[in-house]
């Protein structure tokens, strides 16, 4: 079983290798960060380079980066401006947003990771057949410039219209990109079925973001916390195991003062379910 942690977990904080030491100490041995300028600043060469001579000489390995959604460094409270939406119809505007994404995967150039988690669409997004063809353009670009770099883009299952494992599937289909999935369960069940959209993603599965929810808020709690029932996913997910990274992307809870060994004592409690 291939054990992750996301960064997401402590993003309100600048990521560094203290952080990450935390990680490796509390038994992840590999890492998701999640680019968000206030955590990880990729225009910022001083941070990737501190962070880069860090993975150098220690034995966690970044998996994986999930790509910006917002340009500023307060989680896109800035303005609808700051969004990161690679489905912007305007050619202009997308040309930008793309932009943003390829300065994170510059990242590799660095730090070598394996996976980019890219969103399609942002949170509640109507579906549009403009907003489709703004993908593949999107995405046909990046593609091009991750696979310089040694890096596979992941879609993500997300909640919009655009973006369902159905969706996906379809939109591949149109646009023959050949990208895998990443399967996101918390998002699944607030589409209301976990099995469903996993059987429907399942061939193209390559990571997970496992977190939990009331099937209504993408909360991103601690498993146990929400509606799913973990009993069920975890047998779900056992026949993947030793194929599939079993990824946990939460929330940092008020009032816990060591989140990253909560997080451990939570995967545990997961694998006990498997």
């Amino acid at each position: 079983m291939k054990l992750a942690l996301s960064t997401h977990l402590f993003v309100g904080h600048r990521l560094t290798s203290v952080w990450l030491e935390r990680v490796w100490a509390a038994g992840f041995p590999a890492v998701e960060i999640f680019c968000a300028r206030q955590h990880l600043d990729y225009r910022d060469k001083a941070q990737i380079n501190e962070l880069g001579h860090w993975f150098r000489d220690s034995p966690l390995k970044m998996q994986s980066l999930h790509a910006p959604m917002y340009t500023d460094e307060v989680w896109g409270r800035s303005g609808p401006q700051a969004v990161i939406d690679i489905t912007e119809p305007l050619k202009g505007k997308r040309i930008a947003m793309v932009d943003e994404i390829k300065r994170a995967l510059e990242m590799a150039d660095t730090v070598p990771f394996q996976y980019l988690i890219q969103h399609l669409g942002a949170s509640g997004q109507e579906y549009d057949p403009r907003r489709v063809d703004a993908a593949f353009s999107s995405l046909d670009e990046i593609k091009v410039f991750a696979g310089q770099r040694g890096v596979e883009v992941l879609l993500e299952n997300t909640p919009n219209e655009l973006s369902s494992a159905e969706r996906l599937n379809l939109f591949l289909g149109e646009t023959h990109l050949n990208l895998n999935y990443c399967f996101d369960i918390g998002h699944a069940h607030m589409y209301g079925s976990v099995a469903g959209e996993f059987g429907r993603m399942q061939p193209r599965i390559r990571s997970t973001h496992l977190h939990d929810n009331n099937a209504v808020e993408d909360a991103h709690l601690f498993p146990g916390k929400g509606t799913i029932d973990w009993g069920r996913a975890m047998e779900m997910l056992a026949p993947y195991q030793e194929q599939l990274p079993l990824m946990l992307e939460l929330r940092e809870p008020a009032g816990i003062e060591h989140p990253v060994e909560e997080a451990k004592r939570s995967m545990d409690w997961l694998l006990e379910r498997l």
